[in-house]
């Protein structure tokens, strides 16, 4: 099964062998979907390019030929008031259906995923051992970002928009950002205060997406190229991980930089870094676990569920 994520900023796609779970192939690229949205509304010609140019590329990595897929799009794309122009255009050109899905089904997506290396991580790490019975999930994307809590099995989410490519292009420096933030994530301290008033303080605090787990990264001595997800699984990661990651990115050179998070990532993930930082702060944690598994996992997953309970219930 082939699970599909365009995002706000990302194209991440996954191959799953639906019987032993195990990960046969992968494929991730940078294509900015969301780039210029805030300014026109619009999804760019640009960035439909690069999108296109992307899923190509994807299916000569991977065997879309004799496996299923299902691909979702989300906060850009349910932004943009050319979105069915430009979804349609993309299946035109590579052959592939997008569906736009709501922010529910996106959190219900990502928390399966989640969910499911946390019960890994816990058979296989004594170091990250997952005992806790609730958590609230952080999913820092481009263009949104969504609170999902988890109290035994029962989740409560709701996405807010705010992502790190529409502040990082709606402020033009970091402190714009860091003064704006506070204002601009008022609803989800409020949100989260109401559940927390409701059913009690969650147990543990994890973060998924690009930006915690390229801190997590940086924290393990590793840049964009060696990028090691089954390291990256289960690092705990402080304010101070969070601070001084930020401080290295500001010293480096251009270059450097690149090395280190990726060709045109720099400005994105330190404006994520600023949003995480505010998320501890409304959560009041002092540690988060960090997992890259998101949707794309949960989509791949959750078709394989349903696959294998459909063809249980048609013997």
């Amino acid at each position: 099964m082939i699970g599909i994520d365009l995002g706000s900023n990302t194209l991440r796609v996954i191959q799953i062998d639906c019987k032993s779970g195990k990960t046969i192939a992968e494929y991730e690229r940078m294509v900015k979907t969301a780039d210029g949205l805030v300014q026109t509304g619009m999804i760019s010609e640009a960035a439909e390019k690069r999108v296109i140019a992307a899923v190509k590329e994807a299916k000569v990595q991977l065997d879309f030929d004799t496996d299923r897929y299902r691909a979702v799009t989300t906060e850009a794309m349910r932004r943009a008031a050319n979105r069915l122009a430009v979804i349609e255009s993309i299946e035109k050109e590579t052959g592939i259906t997008f569906e736009i899905i709501g922010s529910d089904e996106e959190a219900m997506l990502t928390l399966l995923a989640v969910e499911h290396r946390l019960k890994s991580l816990a058979g296989s790490r004594s170091d990250t051992e997952y005992k806790k019975r609730s958590f609230l999930l952080v999913d820092i994307g481009g263009g949104s970002t969504e609170l999902i809590f988890d109290y035994q099995g029962k989740a409560y989410s709701r996405s807010f928009p705010v992502g790190i490519v529409t502040v990082s292009q709606s402020y033009k420096t970091l402190e714009g950002i860091k003064g704006a933030l506070p204002e601009l994530m008022a609803d989800m301290q409020s949100y989260c205060n109401a559940i927390f008033t409701r059913l009690g303080k969650t147990e543990a605090f994890v973060a998924t997406a690009g930006t915690p787990t390229t801190i997590a990264a940086m924290k393990l001595g590793q840049n964009h190229a060696s990028y090691n997800p089954e390291v990256v699984n289960g690092t705990l990661l402080d304010i101070d991980d969070l601070d001084s990651a930020l401080k290295q990115l500001l010293e480096m050179s251009p270059d450097e930089r690149e090395t280190a998070v990726g060709v045109g990532r720099s400005d994105l993930i330190s404006a994520g870094i600023l949003i995480f930082r505010q998320l501890f702060s409304i959560a009041a944690a002092k540690q988060c676990m960090v997992i890259d598994d998101g949707l794309r996992e949960g989509v791949a997953l959750k078709a394989c569920a349903d696959e294998l309970t459909f063809t249980a219930d048609s013997i």
